[in-house]
């Protein structure tokens, strides 16, 4: 394995840095309408859309 300078980590790691932190968990109930129970649907989105995943039914 070739070895890889302190600054090349920092620039590979500055690079990847806003990829994980723009999604968010998002978890909305939805009530069937035969048996009237509630189940949870959950769903990983992106933070601009998350209005828009409450918004569909």
């Amino acid at each position: 394995m070739a070895k890889v300078s302190k600054n090349a980590k920092v620039a590979q790691r500055a690079a990847n840095a806003g990829s994980g932190k723009d999604f968010v968990k998002v978890i909305k109930s939805v009530k069937d309408p035969v048996t009237g129970k509630y189940s949870f649907k959950e769903m990983i989105v992106h933070k601009d859309k998350v209005k828009e995943f409450f918004a569909n039914k």
